[in-house]
């Protein structure tokens, strides 16, 4: 019993050298790591079952005396012989990983070789590994190969394989007397080896996962770092100054020589090797780009000839050409070039493979960006168009009266009017105007109502003189200025005069304006509504505050707010808060 230990042990080694080699290849690791899908199983059986004959062929003959046999390589067997081998071992481990389909498919075709071998264990051997399959293929569905403990319990499993074995053996096989003389022999080495050799095994697969799975956690941090360093320029569309710097990301970031990116005529960013020809803004120099373009596909070329680059002498002899996306529509593509074949490697190519898709997911995000400021710019230029139509015949009324009785006042009002509504358009193609200019609109639109209503109202203003450069939405003091006049002072009060005050100060990084009457102010019916909706009432619709609210509230978010405080009898204060260090401002003085 003894002198079997050493020459079962040599058997396992033979195995776990052929293991170790499997797991050094790429499609064995793939093959581990997604064995769900069917083709995988299959070739799983494969894979194990061949494990398993490799076994049968490589078990030490028991012969009938007791003697051990010399044969190194077992191709028949006596019929009062017996072998000891490792068989149960590749049974055990690809019904674990596999499930039931591979630990059926591999105990069968363990079992089925074994019985072709002969000797008067080879109906027992043959059923027990075709049972341990099935037994193991569905404990393998609940056992989570990855967990720490999963390693004593496949030895468990695969000791409990081998008991039962040895029971079918002394069960089924005749003579009794020899069945188990021959389980006292074989019983101790085979569960002892078989067990230590499970173990290892086991320990093999599971640094395959392992590696696996630090190999893909790697890929994911470096495609996300690239991503994250990217998505500021790529948020900017394919153009070539955003395309240069994100180019110059990923070559800093991969193992690549070079790295184009082009849209669909031209190359629009190249940094690294073979800069010298593959220049920026020239129509596109390769035949495999062009391809890419036209199929949508990706495309990976191992030579110069497959690059097909107009340079005969190009430095650069492997690529791979990624599509960019937007909306299933191919825009451009994105290269990355190697001098040395070799250096495209299949992590590289699935680095690569994921920063497309990356790379295109922010495309299109950046094509909704735009569409969505597109669509945010033209309702605010909406909204302030609203304002002013009501204005515009008033202002004619009180022209027309003063062209009989004050022909110079109508021409100085007309002028003022020229100046108002100049401003009116040229706001409606700015986001933002200067305060000054804001001021003008209100000195313009003041002197019209001073001319309408004599000695109605005085204006009181508190600007910091710092803040008269500042960019300001068009068109937000001068409603709030009219708004106080027409309904805070009502026109039937003769004896009083009203006052609205206009402030404008920092508060931190924001600007505060203000504009406060003296008037009635506003009951708090109506205050819990102006500026949030256009609301119905005998005095008004609001609707100037509620455009303001909402220009401001479309262009800066919640950097922004709007406040009315009123109380009736004590007037009316309205506040607006912006961001001064908003990118808005940035923009408009760069």
């Amino acid at each position: 019993m003894m002198n079997l230990l050493p020459l079962m042990l040599e058997r396992v080694g033979i195995l776990l050298i052929v293991a170790f080699l499997l797991s050094r290849l790429k499609s064995f690791r793939h093959i581990i790591h997604r064995q769900h899908v069917l083709t995988d199983k299959i070739k799983l059986i494969f894979i194990f079952g061949t494990f398993a004959m490799i076994s049968n062929y490589t078990g030490v003959e028991i012969q009938g005396t007791g003697q051990t046999g010399t044969q190194a390589w077992q191709t028949w067997i006596s019929s009062d012989s017996a072998i000891a081998n490792t068989r149960i071992m590749g049974v055990v481990v690809g019904g674990l990983l596999g499930g039931p389909l591979v630990g059926t498919g591999v105990g069968i075709i363990a079992g089925l070789h074994r019985f072709t071998l002969g000797g008067f264990t080879a109906f027992a051997c043959g059923m027990s590994s075709i049972l341990a399959g099935i037994v193991t293929g569905f404990i393998g569905k609940r056992l989570r190969i990855m967990d720490k403990s999963a390693l004593w319990k496949t030895v468990i499993i695969g000791i409990l394989m081998e008991c039962i074995q040895m029971g079918i053996i002394l069960a089924t096989a005749p003579p009794f007397a020899a069945a188990l003389s021959l389980v006292n022999i074989i019983t101790v080495p085979m569960v002892v080896i078989n067990g230590f050799g499970m173990l290892l095994f086991m320990l093999v697969i599971q640094a395959v996962l392992q590696e696996e799975s630090r190999t893909r956690a790697l890929q994911t941090h470096q495609v996300f770092e690239i991503a994250d360093q990217t998505l500021p320029y790529f948020r900017q569309g394919l153009n070539p100054h955003s395309c240069r710097e994100a180019a110059a990301v990923i070559l800093s970031r991969t193992n690549a020589d070079a790295i184009s990116i082009t849209d669909s005529q031209q190359v629009l960013a190249h940094v690294g090797e073979g800069s010298d020809h593959h220049v920026p803004l020239e129509r596109l120099s390769t035949r495999l780009t062009r391809k890419v373009l036209s199929t949508g596909t990706v495309m990976k070329a191992v030579s110069r000839d497959e690059i097909q680059c107009r340079q005969p002498d190009c430095c650069l002899e492997a690529a791979i050409v990624l599509p960019l996306k937007v909306h299933e529509k191919t825009v451009g593509t994105l290269k990355l070039y190697f001098k040395n074949p070799g250096r495209l490697d299949q992590v590289e190519q699935e680095v690569a493979e994921g920063l497309g898709r990356l790379f295109s997911t922010q495309l299109e995000l950046a094509e909704a960006e735009q569409q969505r400021k597109r669509l945010k710019d033209a309702e605010i230029k909406a909204l302030q168009a609203q304002i002013h139509p009501h204005f515009l015949f008033n202002a004619f009324n009180t022209v027309s009266a003063l062209c009989r009785t004050d022909p110079e006042k109508a021409r100085m009002l007309l002028l003022q009017m020229s100046s108002f509504f100049r401003s009116n358009l040229q706001g409606a193609r700015q986001p933002l105007i200067p305060l000054y200019k804001e001021l003008e609109n209100v000195n313009a639109y003041l002197a019209i109502e001073q001319a309408r209503f004599p000695g109605k109202f005085t204006l009181e203003t508190k600007i910091d003189p710092s803040l008269k450069t500042v960019g300001v939405p068009p068109f937000l003091l001068q409603p709030l200025v009219e708004n106080a006049l027409r309904y805070a002072f009502p026109s039937q009060v003769e004896d009083e005069k009203g006052k609205v005050t206009l402030s404008v100060y920092r508060d931190g990084e924001y600007i505060m304006l203000k504009a406060e009457d003296n008037g009635q102010g506003i009951e708090p019916y109506l205050l819990q509504q102006l500026g949030k909706r256009e609301i119905q009432s005998a005095r008004g619709t609001g609707t100037a505050l509620y455009n303001i609210s909402k220009r401001i509230e479309e262009m800066f978010g919640a950097e922004a707010d709007f406040r009315i405080r009123s109380k009736p009898g004590s007037g009316t204060a309205i506040t607006i808060r912006l961001p001064i260090q908003h990118s808005l401002w940035r923009d408009l003085y760069a």
